[in-house]
């Protein structure tokens, strides 16, 4: 008998028929992301089921290809090889554009970290003395500079997600409520107070830029201080009109080569002319124990000014690409160690050698003043005119990278409610009326820049505090571990000394008996 065999036919299994699936989240590598070339609409739904960097397939395997890709691209999302998008990012002036390097880094470090605040580095050496405030110097130098290297690896700390900006990852580390509080009125404070510190100092220098050029037998009718403050806040506004942080890395290679020359000048010509007659180097001998502690707190808030800055460490990391191969904290870092290099090379021979030239005759406004009041006559017209102009041309510059987190945040509240980018004759706008408060602050305050102590107690927990606490509650460390002791010993102390350094501030502005000059700028 024969076997019989039987045959069992498998029915293909029904397709079911395609459903429209909710569009997944914009991703994409960040190196080709939030480029003006791309979109100015990445909001708008694609037209048709084609999936973005996806290839079309005209043989039958397109289906099952293009599928395995969909979920390749997936996976690495959830790995974190890919970036999900916030599509608001590429409306901003920060993230507007992932083009930027590590000589962009560079420009826009050395722009941010020197300035009119290391002119008076001089002042603090008059309370703490040679030892200790080279020892200060030194440390603040080292510890602020830890400080970055933790902000450029918490850049992507979480998988798939960069902070782009100082507030976002002071959310992620404190919470949404707690890390706004701590983070927002610093960082602001910071932007929007430097630029006015910049219009005071820029616009005095124009007015003894002109003086020098004019000289003493000059017709024309000079124009007042707040006239000045005026037309340094009607170019830089102008100046301001660069869309980006990427677009300003011009400016900025102008604002670093200026910082470097100024300084470089300024301490040069202190330091080769004769010192004058009663010049010491003793400390300041107060009138009381309490009076000489706050000094010194008021001498540590100098230095820690000297050093702010990192509220724009994040966004200028933001505008690079960022990929699997090639993080974008290796280019930053290296532009930051070239940065500091260059910054450390400048403030410390401010420092030591105006101190050396002028000891305790130094005035509170910084070794700028010095060398006009002491060296005013023995230095050529065409060297102090130099000067002026020098400074002048590097705070225009750095007005514009400091008001960057400003124009950011202003923009950000446009986007965020009508879900579209600004037009440009809004960001125009937006830019002019921040030019316009901080003119009339500078005009209503123009002693602000002589509160360098009380600014940088203010701004000290943002340079040398928040980023010690971020790395515990990111990273993690292992409790107790050596790593894990030092970032919370350095946060405890610089939360501690932010307190006692603007106590310290107030404190020399009652003691000293500094006038407040409301709406009159001299």
């Amino acid at each position: 008998m024969e076997d019989v065999v039987e045959v069992v036919s498998i029915p293909v299994t029904p397709r079911t028929p395609r459903t429209a699936a909710p569009t997944p989240p914009i991703s994409a590598p960040p190196s080709n992301l939030h480029s003006p070339s791309l979109t100015r609409s990445p909001l708008l739904p694609p037209s048709g089921p084609k999936t973005p960097r996806t290839p079309r397939f005209i043989t039958p395997l397109a289906s099952p290809m293009r599928k395995a890709i969909i979920n390749m691209r997936g996976y690495l999302e959830d790995m974190g090889h890919l970036t999900k998008l916030d599509p608001q990012d590429a409306w901003l002036p920060i993230t507007e554009s992932r083009n930027g390097n590590a000589f962009y880094s560079a420009f826009h470090n050395v722009t941010a970290g020197i300035g009119v605040q290391a002119l008076v580095l001089p002042v603090a050496f008059t309370f703490l003395g040679w030892t200790w405030g080279i020892l200060c110097l030194c440390f603040a130098f080292s510890w602020q500079l830890y400080t970055l290297w933790i902000l450029t690896q918490l850049h992507e700390s979480v998988p798939g997600t960069r902070y782009g900006r100082y507030i976002q990852l002071s959310r992620a580390a404190f919470g949404e409520k707690l890390g706004t509080w701590l983070a927002l009125f610093p960082t602001m404070y910071l932007s929007a107070g430097t630029c006015t510190a910049l219009i005071i100092i820029g616009g005095g220098s124009m007015k003894l830029f002109f003086e020098n050029i004019c000289g003493t037998k000059c017709e024309s009718q000079p124009l007042t201080t707040i006239e000045w403050y005026l037309v340094f806040v009607c170019l830089a506004v102008v100046l301001a009109q660069l869309p980006n942080l990427n677009s300003i890395a011009g400016v900025s290679l102008i604002g670093a080569i200026t910082a470097v020359s100024y300084c470089t000048l300024i301490w040069v010509v202190s330091i080769s002319k004769s010192r004058p007659m009663g010049v010491s180097y003793d400390p300041i001998r107060a009138r009381s124990d309490t009076a000489r502690v706050f000094g010194i707190l008021n001498a540590i808030g100098i230095i820690a000014f000297a050093f702010r800055g990192h509220n724009l460490v994040l966004e200028i990391q933001s505008t690079m690409p960022s990929t699997l191969k090639h993080p974008s904290h290796i280019p930053m870092w290296k532009g930051v160690k070239f940065a500091y290099l260059v910054i450390g090379m400048c403030l410390f021979p401010i420092a030591l050698g105006g101190y050396w030239a002028y000891g305790n005759l130094i005035p509170a406004s910084g070794i700028l003043t010095a060398m006009y009041s002491f060296h005013g006559k023995d230095t050529s017209r065409a060297v102090l005119g130099l000067t002026s102009l020098l400074v002048v041309i590097n705070c225009l510059s750095s007005f514009q990278i400091y008001a960057m987190p400003v124009f950011d945040n202003l923009e950000s509240g446009y986007t965020s409610k009508h879900n579209k980018p600004c037009p440009w004759w809004l960001r125009s706008g937006f830019r002019a009326f921040f030019g316009a408060v901080s003119f009339f602050i500078a005009t209503a305050f123009p002693f602000l820049s002589s509160l360098a102590g009380l600014i940088g107690g203010i701004a000290l927990p943002v340079t040398l505090a928040y980023p010690c606490f971020m790395w515990n509650l990111i990273k993690k460390p292992e409790r107790y571990s050596a790593i894990w002791y030092m970032n919370l010993g350095l946060g405890s102390l610089g939360m501690v000394l932010s307190v006692l350094v603007v106590a310290g501030g107030v404190w020399s502005i009652l003691d000293t008996g500094f006038k407040l000059r409301f709406f009159k700028p001299q």
